[in-house]
C-alpha cells in the first residue's frame, strides 16, 4: 500500500523560519490528519504496510486482519489492525489521527509487545501525543519500559527507539500547531533476519497538523489626560540620592539580550583554493568537505537550543574547503545565532542540505546562484553557538519526501556521508524516521542497490582519486576497514 504525508510545510514553518530565514503564513485555515499501523522501509526493496489512512480535510477510517513481512512472517508478524483520522480546517484547525496494532512480533521473537498505540492531535489551543503507548516491551526476552523518545541498543545491528514524538505550537499572523508520534521504531545499522542496514521498521505511526488566523488583538483603548497650571511655581524639588548597587545573586547569568533588527555580522569572503578536484559518486555527490577530517554518528544527541541534533558535525582545520554535495541551487546564505555563517543547498531532485558554523563564504555563497557538486561554498570555522568547540561543519539532509514536516524532515547523514567518502550513493529512502514510504510520485531518488565483493573501496577516499584504484587490486586488511573515518 502507498499512501501520501499530508502535513503542510505552511504548518512546519515555525520550526524552519528559525534555520532559513524563510517566514510562511497561512491565508485560510488548514487541516491535515494521517497514521498507519505499520511501514517495513528496505533500501532497494519495496518493502511493506497496513492500515495506512490521511485526511486532508475530512474523515478516514481503516481496518484490518492483521499483517505479515515477508510471507512467512519471519520479519514482522503483527494481529488486527486499526487506524482513524480526521481533519476540521473550519473547527479551530482541530485533527486527529489514532492508530492500533496487537500481538506484535519482530525477527521471530527476538523483539514482542502485546500493542502499540500512536495518538496525535492539533487544534489553535494545543497539540499533544496524549494516550500514545507500547505495551508489554520484551527484547531479547528482557522486559524494557517504554518512555517517550527512549533508545535502546539492538547487540550490534540496531537500535530502537519507543514512543518517539514531537509537538509544536507557535503564534504569530497564524496559529499553526503540530503533533507526531511513532509508537515504535527500529532501525538496523547492519544485516539482521535477512533485512539489510538501512532499513527500519516502524509501528504505530499518528500525526496531524493545522493552522488557523490568529484572531485580531482588540484596539487599545486611550485615554485623555488633563492638564492643570498652577497658579505658584513649586520649589525645585530635591534630587533623590542614587540607589546603591546592588550585586547579582551568585551564580546567576544575566539574561540575554533581544536581538537588534539587521545585527547580522558581515559576511566574510574568501577566494576559493583553484586546484581543488573532489571525485564525485556515480549519481553525482560529494562528500562535503575538502582534505583531512573525522565524524561520528551524533545524530538524535541531545541539544539545549533545538532540542535534538539534526545532523552529523565533521571535524576539520580551522578554514579547510566546504564543497557542495550536489549539483543545485545555493539559498538562504547568511546569518543565525545558532548556524553562524550558513546556507542552504537544494539540488535538482528537491533534497536540501544545511551547512553551518562557517569561518567565511566563498565568492559563490550567494543565493539563487547554480552550483555543481565539487565547487567550494565556504571554509571550516565554529560561528554560532559553536563558538569555543573544536572547528567543524554541522551538516544536515532533508529529502525532498520529508519538507512537509520542516526543519524536523530530516534523516540520519551518517550512511551517507560515509558512503559518498566511498565514492558509493545511498537512496535517500533509507534513512527515514518521521514518514511513511515514499510515493511513487515522488521526485527524490530512488532506491538503488550496489554489490561489494571482500576486496572492495572500503578503504578507499573520495578525496585521493588514486586510492580507488589501489583499492579494487589490493585487498582490504584483515586487522583494519581501512576507513578513512574516525571518531570525532
Amino acid at each position: 500500500m502507498t499512501y501520501r504525508l499530508t502535513a503542510f510545510l505552511l504548518l512546519a514553518g515555525g520550526l524552519a523560519a528559525g534555520v532559513t530565514g524563510v517566514a510562511t503564513t497561512a491565508q485560510q485555515p488548514a487541516a491535515s490528519a494521517s497514521a498507519y499501523a505499520i511501514s517495513v522501509v528496505v533500501p532497494g526493496q519495496a518493502g511493506g504496510s497496513a492500515g495506512g489512512v490521511s485526511a486532508p480535510g475530512g474523515g478516514a477510517t481503516s481496518v484490518g486482519n492483521g499483517f505479515v513481512y515477508p510471507a512467512d512472517g519471519s520479519i514482522v508478524s503483527a494481529g488486527p489492525l486499526s487506524s482513524s483520522a480526521s481533519a476540521n480546517a473550519a473547527d479551530g484547525g482541530a485533527s486527529g489521527a489514532v492508530t492500533d496494532v496487537l500481538g506484535v512480533s519482530l525477527f521471530n521473537g527476538e523483539i514482542t509487545l502485546d500493542s502499540a498505540a500512536g495518538r496525535a492531535r492539533s487544534s489553535s489551543s494545543a497539540a499533544d501525543t496524549t494516550g500514545s503507548t507500547v505495551v508489554n516491551l520484551l527484547v531479547a526476552g528482557q522486559a524494557v519500559g517504554a518512555t517517550p523518545n527512549q533508545r535502546v541498543a539492538l547487540g550490534d545491528w540496531g537500535s530502537l527507539v519507543t514512543l518517539e514524538g514531537a509537538t509544536a505550537r507557535t503564534t504569530g499572523s497564524t496559529i499553526d500547531a503540530r503533533a507526531t508520534v511513532t509508537a515504535l521504531r527500529v532501525t538496523l545499522t547492519a544485516e539482521h533476519g535477512g533485512l539489510p542496514a538501512g532499513s527500519e521498521i516502524l509501528i504505530g505511526h499518528a500525526e496531524t497538523a493545522s493552522s488557523v488566523p490568529a484572531p485580531e488583538a482588540a484596539p487599545a483603548t486611550t485615554t485623555t489626560a488633563t492638564t492643570t497650571t498652577a497658579t505658584t511655581p513649586a520649589a525645585p524639588a530635591t534630587p533623590p540620592k542614587p540607589r546603591p548597587a546592588v550585586p547579582p545573586a551568585q551564580g546567576k547569568k544575566k539574561l540575554p539580550e533581544a536581538p537588534e533588527p539587521n545585527k547580522d555580522p558581515v559576511p566574510k569572503v574568501r577566494t576559493a583554493p583553484t586546484d581543488i578536484s573532489a571525485p564525485l559518486s556515480p549519481a553525482g555527490f560529494v562528500f562535503p568537505v575538502y582534505g583531512p577530517s573525522s565524524f561520528s554518528d551524533t545524530y538524535g544527541a541531545a541539544r539545549a537550543v533545538v532540542t535534538w541534533h539534526h545532523g552529523t558535525d565533521i571535524f576539520a582545520p580551522l578554514g579547510a574547503p566546504i564543497l557542495a554535495v550536489a549539483d543545485g541551487t545555493v539559498f538562504s546564505v547568511g546569518w543565525n545565532d545558532i548556524g553562524g555563517y550558513r546556507f542552504w543547498l537544494r539540488d535538482r531532485a528537491g533534497n536540501q542540505f544545511y551547512y553551518a558554523h562557517l569561518s567565511a563564504f566563498s565568492p559563490l555563497a550567494v543565493n539563487g546562484r547554480e552550483v555543481k557538486a565539487g565547487q567550494v561554498i565556504g571554509f571550516i570555522g565554529n560561528t554560532g553557538d559553536a563558538q569555543g568547540t573544536p572547528y567543524h561543519l554541522h551538516f544536515e539532509i532533508h529529502p525532498v519526501a520529508l519538507l512537509p514536516l520542516g526543519y524536523d524532515g530530516v534523516i540520519n547523514p551518517q550512511q551517507h556521508l560515509t558512503a559518498w567518502r566511498r565514492l558509493v550513493d545511498i537512496s535517500f529512502a533509507a534513512g527515514r524516521g518521521w514518514a511513511p514510504p515514499v510515493p511513487a510520485a515522488a521526485s527524490a531518488p530512488r532506491p538503488g542497490a550496489f554489490l561489494l565483493g571482500s576486496t572492495d573501496i572500503s578503504s578507499a577516499s573520495g578525496l585521493d582519486p588514486g586510492s580507488l584504484e589501489r583499492a579494487l587490486v589490493a585487498p582490504v586488511s584483515a586487522e583494519s576497514d581501512g576507513a578513512l573515518i574516525r571518531s570525532g
